[in-house]
Formats: structure tokens, C-alpha cells, sequence
């Protein structure tokens, strides 16, 4: 965190070369699109890791992945996928992030019951 507020530029906004503009609280503002529902600027990153976390595997880039990885770490990140990644990330981002992370991946459940199309 005394890194990123270490990197503000003149006009008082946090940057870093390769991420661009950061909220005040270290949140990229590239994220915005992920977060149509939540004001980026009020997120935290140590309150909302859970849905940070799993806002970035499913849907950012390399850069903001970096960054992902710089906040929370390889651990935090695999520990997250093994216990939640199953249930909250789409399945072929579920099974990308077993295989970069080395995790055992958890066999696909589909549901029971009535379904429109049986096949």
C-alpha cells in the first residue's frame, strides 16, 4: 500500500506505469467495467478480496492480473480458486487457473432435475 501511495503523480491520483490511474485505495480504474454495479471507488481491497479476486481471474488482463497477484499474492489467489474458483469463476476460467496453479480440479456437477433439453 506505501507503494502505491508513494506513486501519486501531481494532480493527486495514484498511477503506476503499467497499469495507469488507481483508485484511492489501489484499485486500477481500468477494473471499471468489471464493477458495473459497485462505485470502484468504494471498494476495498482487503475488505473485498473475495469479489476482486474473482471479478479479475474471470475478466482482466495481464496487466490488471499483474496487479491481482502484487495485492494479494500466488497463495491468497490459489487458496481462493481451490475453496470458491468451482462456484463463482466460469468453467473454462476455473479450469485455465487449476492448471496455471497447479490445483486439483473439482469434476463439474450438473444439476438434477427437469430440464428443458435432456441432451
Amino acid at each position: 500500500m506505501a507503494n502505491r501511495m508513494a506513486d501519486r503523480n501531481s494532480t493527486g491520483g495514484a498511477t503506476t506505469p503499467s497499469i495507469g490511474p488507481l483508485t484511492a485505495a489501489g484499485i486500477p480504474h481500468s477494473l471499471a467495467p468489471c464493477f458495473q454495479e459497485y462505485n470502484l471507488e468504494a471498494l476495498d481491497p482487503a475488505q473485498h478480496s473475495d469479489l476482486l479476486i474473482e471479478r479479475v481471474l474471470a475478466y482482466g488482463d495481464r496487466q490488471e492480473l499483474r496487479w491481482l497477484f502484487g495485492c494479494y499474492g500466488r497463495a491468497r489467489v490459489g487458496e481462493w480458486v481451490r475453496q470458491s474458483g468451482a462456484r463463482r469463476l466460469p468453467r473454462r476460467r476455473y479450469n485455465l487457473w487449476c492448471v496455471l496453479l497447479e490445483l486439483p480440479l473439482v469434476p463439474c456437477q450438473r444439476r438434477q432435475g427437469r430440464q428443458i433439453w435432456p441432451y
